[in-house]
């Protein structure tokens, strides 16, 4: 196994805890779950609702990976968490093809979860290959 890479993004967001953003061994890029935070205003409400929260996050995972010369092509796998499971998914599923090319989705768990970071209702983490 080649050394571990540890990816920190100047332009990512803002870590809610200690951790990289990103963490690369032997082509496997494991991302940390991402927040529906704004890298330009961290402090800033988060967007209200699944979808305009789903759509912060996924913005915030494409600048982790494009930060590291990835894109959402990459992915082969994604662990979405939802606080309101019930209601949210649904809607999330209604958008998550929106965000890869037709047919080529990613491997996916999605878990019902009793809260996350930030009052967040969805947290999404991933697993690139280079």
């Amino acid at each position: 196994m080649s050394q571990l890479l540890h990816h920190m993004i100047a332009s990512g967001p803002r870590p809610v805890a200690p951790f990289s953003h990103a963490v690369e061994a032997d082509g496997w890029v494991f991302v940390t779950g991402q927040m529906p935070t704004n890298p330009e205003a961290p402090d800033a409400p988060l967007p209200e609702g699944i979808e305009a929260q789903t759509r912060r996050v996924v913005d915030n995972l494409k600048i982790v990976l494009g930060g590291i010369g990835l894109g959402l092509e990459h992915v082969t796998m994604a662990r979405i968490y939802l606080t309101q499971f019930e209601r949210d998914y649904d809607a999330l599923n209604a958008l998550w093809p929106s965000f890869f090319e037709a047919g080529k989705l990613p491997a996916r768990t999605t878990i019902g979860v009793t809260a996350l970071a930030v009052g967040a209702l969805v947290e999404i983490d991933l697993v690139a290959r280079r």
